[in-house]
């Protein structure tokens, strides 16, 4: 018979300390989560609701449509990439301190649904509800929606919306308060919809394309009469064939393309081998899936479009 070894008094002492610190580390960390300044993260004694969302956009989007009448924090962190996410014991221990979960839908999300199945008392809605998807035309993703939605103006008005349902169903007593915020906030995402159209309008039809590593963009180019190009149809690859990026290069080179793009969340070498092989310039990285830090170019929604937007009319108009 085998005799377990009882472990020494000063033993038992080191693993508890060890155990006390690695906790109070994480309620430090739990603490300091935080989607951009506007979002609150202190104690909630006035028992306001606590609304979850899976990334940075969403976040901001909620925190504009609350206020101060609700607590806004995303799982992810600004700069994350959200396709191959994959969800923390503290990001449980957040969702279970939750009144609700806001999500995107549209597949983009999937880790999400252990993470639901970890909280079964905690609703969650898809806040993509609402529009004709658009599918994936080729590679691995072909025929399934492509979940960028939140990337067109248009569609980020009916985000909001269902943002203000949500909200005002669950916190009747604040409803009028979304109700505003929505409005007002609307009416900020239209103005810059109208930018857009006013930009790409003056721009020669031959020269509106939008080429980038991952295929984000495909609701922004049917919006505005755009030509979409593209390295991967989905940043959970990351790596381009030789067949993609030389389908790339010559799309470029045949139709004269002055600039090529990228995203935050990816690393640009090898559209730096497009601009490179195709003679265009490259044009720095659109904002897709995350927001920046606070003290970047793309810390709210609207300054991620606002940044988009001028960054691309300005790789287009390029000689």
């Amino acid at each position: 018979m085998k005799h377990k070894s009882v472990p020494s008094t000063s033993s038992i002492g080191l693993k508890r300390l060890q155990m006390g610190i690695i906790g109070l580390s994480i309620g430090v960390w739990l603490s300091s989560c935080t989607t951009n300044s506007k979002i609150e993260t202190a104690p909630n004694p006035t028992n306001k609701k606590v609304i979850l969302t899976t990334f940075t956009v969403l976040a901001d989007m909620t925190q504009n449509v609350a206020g101060d009448k609700a607590i806004v924090e995303s799982i992810t962190k600004p700069g994350a990439e959200i396709h191959g996410y994959q969800a923390t014991p503290s990001d449980l221990a957040r969702g279970q301190k939750a009144n609700l979960i806001l999500e995107n839908g549209l597949n983009l999300e999937r880790w999400a649904d252990r993470f639901y199945n970890s909280l079964p008392k905690v609703p969650h809605v898809t806040l993509s509800e609402g529009f004709q998807p658009i599918d994936i035309a080729e590679d691995t993703y072909k025929g399934k929606p492509n979940p960028h939605a939140w990337m067109s103006p248009q569609n980020a008005v009916i985000y909001v919306e269902n943002i203000r349902k949500s909200l005002g169903k669950l916190d009747p007593a604040n409803a009028a308060t979304y109700d505003r915020n929505a409005k007002a906030y609307s009416e900020q995402i239209k103005a810059i919809d109208l930018k857009l159209k006013t930009a790409i309008a003056a721009i020669p039809p031959d020269r509106r394309y939008i080429v980038s590593c991952e295929g984000a963009f495909a609701y922004i180019a049917r919006d505005y009469g755009l030509k979409e190009v593209y390295l991967w149809a989905v940043n959970a690859e990351q790596q381009a064939t030789p067949k993609q990026v030389e389908k790339t290069i010559d799309t470029v080179k045949k139709n004269r393309i002055p600039t090529v793009f990228c995203e935050s969340t990816v690393n640009p070498r090898t559209q730096l081998q497009v601009a490179k092989e195709s003679g265009a310039k490259f044009g720095g990285v659109f904002y897709v899936d995350s927001l920046s830090p606070a003290d970047g170019p793309a810390s709210t929604y609207l300054k991620l479009l606002e940044y988009n937007v001028s960054t691309l009319i300005e790789g287009l108009q390029s000689k």
